[in-house]
């Protein structure tokens, strides 16, 4: 059997370009193996085990997860939203097919269902198979899945889910229209009376007109809207933000409703806590007037 190549891996490294995305900077790895190449029926799909961030899940070129830091975004996407919500029991993933943000949810008692949509069976299949860190998530007894759009499956749902979480990929092609007010039209059509949402939202570092663009179209919608970001290392600029949004205009998103002590905490958590929650949101000061313009 003949060792399986992939165009970005040369000389024994992965190199994220993007001309678009992060012009003039790259995001490296060395590869120890590669482990999968596919071309899903929506994107172009590798996995390879990396020599210090064990494996990685590349989509069309870009880094979507890695072993050794993926639980940073995983974390604060999920605990953000369900500790901003009094009693959330009912949540819906978009996106998501690693199964990350699915173990996150599921560590929540309250919850009683958490549905995952993503449209690329391909991701999900992968994942379980060589990931299965993140893709513990599909094994729970609360979880269900659906293959499918995103779109369609929120336009068959009204006051329905408690949360929302949307881990999207960058917007360019398909995923572009799920940082546009339509979008979040639907999530809002979705939500039950004090609903929440989290939805992936970039580097303050790369994309400020992209997140100022993406919380006016939310603020059209929601009456309470926030920007928080954690860091991680193997995302542009190693920095990743959250839109967190919700529909009860009275909650102060920057303080959690609900947390555990801190020995559940260590338990539960390796980067999320009741302090980085509130911290998340303090910005420095150019991207904080940015977002108040």
């Amino acid at each position: 059997m003949s060792e399986l190549t992939h165009p970005m891996i040369k000389d024994g490294w992965f190199a994220e370009v993007s001309d678009t995305m992060w012009p003039g900077q790259a995001m490296s790895l060395r590869v120890e193996k590669i482990l999968h190449v596919e071309k899903t029926k929506y994107q172009d799909l590798l996995i390879f085990q990396s020599t210090d961030y064990g494996k990685v899940l590349v989509l069309d070129g870009a880094i979507q997860a890695t072993e050794r830091d993926e639980f940073a975004y995983q974390e604060m996407i999920a605990h953000l939203a369900l500790n901003s919500h009094p009693n959330p029991k009912k949540v819906l993933v978009i996106g998501g097919g690693d199964g990350g943000v699915l173990r996150e949810i599921v560590k929540h008692e309250c919850i009683e269902e958490a549905v995952l949509c993503d449209i690329d069976e391909g991701v999900i299949n992968n994942s379980k198979k060589f990931l299965p860190g993140m893709s513990v998530g599909f094994e729970h007894p609360k979880v269900k899945v659906h293959v499918g759009d995103g779109f369609k499956f929120l336009d068959d749902y009204k006051n329905t889910f408690d949360v929302i979480i949307t881990d999207s990929s960058d917007p360019e092609g398909p995923a572009a229209a799920l940082f546009e007010k339509p979008y979040f039209q639907l999530l809002s059509d979705a939500l039950t009376e004090n609903g929440v949402i989290t939805t992936q939202a970039e580097s303050i570092w790369i994309h400020l007109d992209i997140i100022k663009n993406l919380k006016k179209s939310c603020a059209e919608i929601f009456p309470n809207v926030a920007y928080s970001y954690c860091t991680i290392p193997t995302y542009p600029s190693g920095q990743i933000g959250f839109m967190v949004c919700t529909k009860n205009k009275n909650v102060d998103l920057t303080k959690p409703l609900r947390s555990v002590d801190a020995k559940e905490e260590q338990k539960l958590y390796r980067y999320y806590s009741k302090e980085i929650h509130e911290a998340s949101f303090v910005l420095p000061n150019f991207a904080k007037y940015a977002l108040l313009e």
